[in-house]
């Protein structure tokens, strides 16, 4: 007989929203990926860290002894734990597991798939055994099972409401460098499966000079039930103008998997984001990560990063919104919700 499913197990993966038991990272350890920014990047990442340990505990990876000492400075006073697992890079919401909560009993599990690198782009040492590494120290520590998956899906390509529905584009699912066997119907029923999820909606594009082909954590978010979150430009000269606007007009038309038609949320696009070559960056104030009691939104030193706090704070009343440099995450491809792998609580 076939494997039993994550679903058939009676598991789901629950919003981001619900109560976390902790957050997994990894702390940014290597020059040549930085290109001259390490310290740099490090110290958005310190602001990071130090911003989720106060409302929930934080799984840290570090590469070696002198990255566990700084660490360990950085964060004395805060619930960090350190873990000596090799890593090539920080993007932990794709090489980590994704973690589901099973319906009716106060458990988790952990899921696992394959990793090639976003479609064979940065195939890095170590990043293709993360997933497993943090799954195995889990079962020793928590008991938490396992569920493993031969088919390739990062975390960042995949948005729940913890209700039933999903989001996802087809840029980055049916692009034929993750999962060339498998076509819009098989991907269907495996995020169904593994998620747990009634209903998936598709968006079609994400933005310009994406590494990632398009992850729907930059272009839209659940902020509530029934509500998501996308970027609408506020200048002619964007370089996501028609992508953005399209995303609106089409999330406007969704039902989500309760037959509820989605309120749409516009949030201010950060416009032109550049890096030190001139090279557009794929900036949004959607990667932003929902911890226990609050929201870490990245700013960018955009014109825009003051109405996009604002807007965001506006979706999260009960939470309290802070905004943090990313730019120099953002050299690397991401930020914050790129970067952070949550893991709900048992309870």
């Amino acid at each position: 007989m076939p494997p039993i499913s994550p679903r058939q197990a009676g598991f789901y993966m629950p919003a981001e929203w619900m109560p976390h038991q902790a957050c997994w990272l990894a702390f940014p350890s290597h020059e040549d990926l930085w290109e001259g920014a390490l310290t740099a990047t490090q110290q958005e990442v310190i602001s990071l860290v130090r911003a989720i340990a106060v409302t929930e505990a934080v799984e840290l990876l570090v590469l070696n002894d002198a990255i566990a000492d700084l660490a360990t400075h950085a964060f004395a006073t805060l619930p960090v734990r350190l873990h000596h697992i090799p890593f090539g890079d920080i993007w932990m919401r794709d090489i980590g597991p994704i973690f589901v909560h099973h319906r009716t009993e106060h458990r988790i599990a952990s899921l696992t798939f394959a990793w090639n690198g976003w479609g064979h782009k940065y195939l890095l040492d170590h990043d293709a055994l993360v997933s497993e590494r943090v799954t195995n120290f889990l079962q020793e520590d928590q008991g938490i099972e396992t569920f493993r998956h031969p088919w390739v899906l990062e975390g960042g390509a995949i948005e729940v409401d913890g209700m039933g529905t999903c989001l996802t584009t087809r840029q980055c699912l049916l692009n034929p460098n993750r999962n060339p066997a498998m076509g819009e119907g098989a991907i269907a029923t495996g995020l169904m499966e593994t998620l747990g999820v009634e209903k998936i909606l598709w968006l079609d594009q994400g933005l310009k000079n994406d590494h990632t082909d398009g992850h729907i954590d930059t272009i839209a978010r659940f902020v509530a039930p029934h509500t998501v979150a996308c970027m609408t430009p506020t200048r002619s000269d964007d370089p996501n103008y028609r992508v953005l606007n399209d995303i609106q007009q089409q999330l406007a038309t969704y039902t989500d998997a309760s037959g509820t038609p989605l309120k749409v949320v516009p949030i201010p696009s950060p416009g032109m984001i550049r890096d030190a070559a001139e090279e557009i960056m794929p900036a949004s104030y959607l990667n932003f990560y929902i911890a226990n009691g609050r929201v870490i939104m990245p700013l960018y030193g955009s014109e825009m990063d003051e109405e996009a706090l604002r807007a965001i704070a506006a979706c999260f009343p009960d939470r309290q919104v802070i905004g943090l440099m990313a730019k120099h995450i953002l050299r690397g491809g991401g930020a914050f919700h790129c970067i952070t792998c949550h893991q709900p609580m048992m309870g």
